[in-house]
């Protein structure tokens, strides 16, 4: 198993309770393939480099995990196709 980290940007217009749905969902999908949420770690509304969708603020979260490929790339999957979702990275820890 090899660890990963995710970073991913939400609509900071969503909810509390949808911007956390969508932290589970994620968390549940990394244990439903096998592998386990090491840690979450919510970094708040931050201003964005650049705009995204007309969008100046973005909600972070970085999620530390442990996987197989599997686990990657259906979550990379997921997040491509998740409404609420502006941008999303997976890096390989060392």
């Amino acid at each position: 198993m090899t660890k990963y980290e995710l970073v991913f940007i939400a609509n900071p217009e969503l909810e509390q309770e949808a911007t956390q749905a969508l932290i589970e969902k994620f968390n549940g999908i990394i244990t439903n393939q096998g592998g386990t949420v090491d840690e979450v770690n919510e970094w708040g509304k931050k201003r964005l480099a650049y705009e995204i969708n007309d969008k100046k603020e973005g909600y972070y979260v970085l999620v530390n995990f442990t996987g197989n490929g599997q686990v990657v790339d259906e979550l990379d999957r997921i997040l491509k196709i998740t409404d609420g979702i502006l941008r999303h990275m997976i890096v390989k820890k060392g």
